[in-house]
């Protein structure tokens, strides 16, 4: 500790040996910062959220440009009156699938609708030969009524497209397609898509649009409703001070504070290179109200101080040597719970940890330099008086209901009753989504209702690739490969939930059928690979449109493509559809020489892999953040019980984030995990602070009910003060973002602020009174030997504590 004073000494010597050229550097790199943010780009990256080294998305890689990847555009065409077999109709479904052809980035081999021209029927004709034409022909002017009967009956009879491409109540057509995610833009796919939708728009016929490309460009359109939320939340910053302060210096210095983190913050974003994630932008703002909660510290204390020293450099100087350990140490603890998250396998996260964490390593020279470097420069203020009328009266009541007898039990017996309640609502929370569509939006919003109509009108939307991978070339035509795959299709419509599966064995039985003039029958695989491959290249030939075999299989008929169609992605549909592979893959069906089932593609397979990582995630950085900070309180008082008792508190607050989570519907996914962590990190603040408060108060005066009773009245405030400061910079979120997990992340952020306040205000001091640790009771000997109180001083407990007391008495001690 020594050693550390005298460092703090010589830093507090260079800092404020010139103060001006101090402050000229730090306003030389902020307006160097302030150069690079017109560089920030803020968009959301499909490839950020991809763990690359989970086998699912190894298998996504290789096979997106051959089958399709998990970026796939949705258009759906429903009318209310009749069906889809008009001639208006027709000619819009295929403008629409013309344009869906043109969108930018897409992979034209990918594309399919009931008008494409690789939709295809296919027959046998008089002379023996397979022949196959599209469904739609655009030369053809009008169809009559036959011709448009015939094409319906032909529909219907085509496995390949009933179902899949036409909805069974023949109401609703859907055109597919693919981006290569090599070239992927979402901002102008989604701009495109929707004017196609406005285009083709009109009474009696409405276009729905779905996929991940949809629900990027969808989050991409709110980036303007940062400004906004950006502006309300200055506003109500702005209006905490003025209640607060009522002084030039503590509304101003604090705001400037928040302004120059900014600054570097998005400077350092954009030196990195990194995107600003829509969905992330909750953790920046948090950083900067803990910012704008640093800088009222310091401000305070420099009042504090001045009614002592009367004099205004000496007050800025003792407020930075103050405070600068404890908020040094604050600010390097939050860092590294960021720095934590980059130990998950997801790219987002390891960007955010990085950016994030230099982010808020930035308040140190931000604020806890800049604040008083500019305070000694200032003119002393004419008034120094600050009082918090409100608080002081509200808080000594809550104190002695918390340290009486009845209220000590009352808060032990009730928090080990709120552990078995949120630990049961806590199992309920799911691993991913916990509900259809897509969680970061609205119910009611035009995505989700998308999603929902195309659900409700086909068997499914959500792909799940299975690729069946043989040894040789050629090998996917044998008889025994063929038949497995047709056993494990079977296998897997059991599942209810499944509503469609299109794969190899039903194009070859297909094929076979019409090659016996279209006898049931012979819907059978063949015995011979010859006769296997004879009925691929007749299905191939029959086309003219080259790559006809491509949806089904490659070229070298090494690999098969088996696609799943799902109605939505939750978390329980995944882990089932999964599961329920990798049974059939043990099966005795499932062992057939040289071939390999390889998962898994599509959608549903890229969404199994992030929630593998984000679940491994969790399970690996929400408790090293645990240990962490026990280790670092453990280390600090050299106590275990003191670390056991910020152990207590976070558990306590963790547990019942998780079950408002279950009761809430939040899943854990590659966006909650960071929230939580962050929120542990910040909140644990507030119960050391009462702890440090409780023993240094108890080292003053030798009676724990008394130190308990005083800490609450007194560092209660800083508590509630700091809590509303951190609510307010996130809290405009709920009420205004568009985007629904913004809103919940705000929420979720607010919940665990809450709740680690309530276990500091309560729950610390009920278990110190009850079960009187010795770290605590030890402080009055230490205390008697001359030293403790100048150890409390500098102790981050009383950091918090010199925001409402008067400083004189213990300067006066310590001097």
């Amino acid at each position: 500790m020594n050693r550390f004073t005298a460092r703090l000494h010589r830093i507090d010597g260079v800092i404020f040996s010139s103060p001006r050229v101090t402050l000229a550097l730090i306003l030389a790199v902020t307006l160097f910062f302030a150069f690079q943010i017109p560089g920030v780009r803020m968009a959301s990256d499909f490839a950020d959220l991809l763990p690359q080294q989970h086998p699912y998305i190894q298998l996504h890689n290789e096979i997106r440009d051959t089958f399709g990847g998990a970026n796939n555009v949705i258009v759906a065409v429903q009318v209310t009156e009749g069906t889809i077999f008009s001639n208006e109709t027709l000619q819009r479904i295929h403008r629409i699938t013309q344009a869906v052809d043109s969108l930018y980035g897409i992979n034209h081999n990918l594309v399919t609708s009931l008008t494409h021209r690789n939709t295809r029927k296919v027959w046998l004709n008089e002379e023996g030969t397979v022949k196959s034409a599209p469904h739609f022909d655009p030369s053809v002017a009008e169809y009559t009524d036959d011709e448009l009967h015939k094409m319906r009956s032909d529909v219907i009879a085509n496995r390949a497209v009933f179902g899949l491409l036409v909805a069974p109540d023949l109401k609703s057509a859907l055109i597919r397609g693919t981006l290569n995610e090599g070239e992927l833009n979402y901002e102008k796919v989604f701009e495109q898509l929707q004017a196609i939708r406005n285009k083709e728009s009109v009474p009696g016929v409405t276009i729905y649009a779905t996929g991940n490309p949809v629900l990027v460009g969808w989050v991409s359109s709110y980036t303007d409703q940062v400004v906004q939320i950006f502006l309300y939340t200055v506003l109500i910053m702005l209006l905490l001070l003025i209640l607060y302060f009522r002084k030039l210096y503590g509304i101003l210095l604090p705001a400037l504070g928040i302004v120059l983190t900014t600054i570097w913050g998005l400077g350092t974003l954009s030196l990195l290179g990194y995107n600003l994630d829509p969905l992330m932008l909750v953790v920046p703002f948090l950083i900067s109200a803990r910012a704008m909660s640093h800088g009222i510290q310091l401000v305070e204390r420099y009042y504090h101080d001045l009614q002592t020293y009367r004099d205004s450099k000496a007050a800025a100087r003792s407020a930075f040597e103050n405070l600068f350990r404890p908020g040094a140490l604050g600010v390097i603890s939050d860092a590294i719970g960021l720095l934590l998250i980059s130990l998950g396998s997801v790219p987002i996260n390891d960007k955010l940890a990085v950016y994030a964490s230099l982010w808020a390593l930035s308040v140190l020279v931000t604020v806890l330099i800049m604040v008083p470097v500019l305070l000694e420069i200032l003119p002393a203020p004419r008034k120094t008086e600050i009082s918090h009328n409100l608080m002081r009266r509200m808080l000594p009541m809550a104190a002695g209901r918390v340290t009486s007898p009845k209220g000590v039990s009352a808060i032990l017996i009730g928090a080990l009753l709120l552990y078995g309640i949120g630990g049961y609502f806590a199992s309920r929370v799911q691993i991913g989504e916990a509900e259809p569509g897509s969680p970061l939006l609205y119910p009611e919003h035009d995505y989700n209702l998308s999603s929902k109509a195309v659900n409700q009108a086909f068997p499914g939307s959500e792909e799940l690739y299975i690729i069946a991978h043989t040894e040789d070339k050629g090998g996917i035509k044998r008889p025994e490969v063929v038949k497995a795959l047709a056993d494990f299709e079977a296998y897997m419509l059991t599942d209810p939930e499944l509503g469609a599966a299109k794969g190899l064995p039903d194009l070859i039985m297909a094929v076979n059928r019409i090659t016996h003039y279209d006898d049931p029958r012979w819907l059978i695989v063949p015995e011979d690979s010859r006769v296997t491959g004879g009925l691929m290249f007749m299905y191939m030939m029959s086309s003219p449109i080259p790559g006809a075999l491509l949806e089904f299989a490659d070229t070298d008929e090494q690999r098969a493509n088996l696609v799943f169609y799902y109605k939505d992605h939750q978390g329980t549909t995944i882990r089932r559809a999964i599961h329920m592979v990798k049974q059939w893959m043990n099966s005795s069906a499932a062992q057939v020489e040289g071939l390999t089932i390889k998962l898994a593609g599509g959608l549903i397979g890229v969404t199994a892999a992030i929630n593998e990582a984000a679940y491994e995630t969790n399970l690996l950085v929400i408790p090293l953040v645990l240990v962490l900070i026990f280790g670092s309180v453990t280390f600090f008082y050299w106590s275990f019980h003191a670390g056991w008792l910020m152990m207590l508190a976070m558990s306590f607050a963790t547990i019942l984030t998780y079950a408002y989570m279950g009761v809430s519907g939040i899943g854990i996914n590659v966006n909650t995990v960071p929230i939580i962590a962050v929120g542990i990190g910040v909140g644990i603040d507030y119960s050391i602070y009462i702890m440090d408060r409780i023993r240094a108060e108890y080292g003053r005066l030798g009676d724990l009910r008394a130190a308990v009773k005083h800490a609450i009245s007194t560092t209660g405030v800083a508590i509630g003060f700091t809590a509303i400061t951190l609510i307010g910079g996130v809290v405009m979120w709920v009420f205004i973002s568009d985007l629904r997990f913004q809103a919940d992340a705000a929420l979720l952020l607010i919940v665990m602020l809450i709740l680690n306040a309530v276990a500091a205000m309560n729950l610390v001091p009920a278990w110190i009174l009850k079960f009187k640790p010795k770290f605590i009771m030890q402080a009055a000997e230490d205390a008697s030997g001359g030293n403790e109180t100048k150890r409390e001083v500098e102790s981050p407990g009383e950091t918090e504590a010199s925001l409402i007391d008067n400083p004189r008495k213990i300067v006066g001690e310590t001097r």
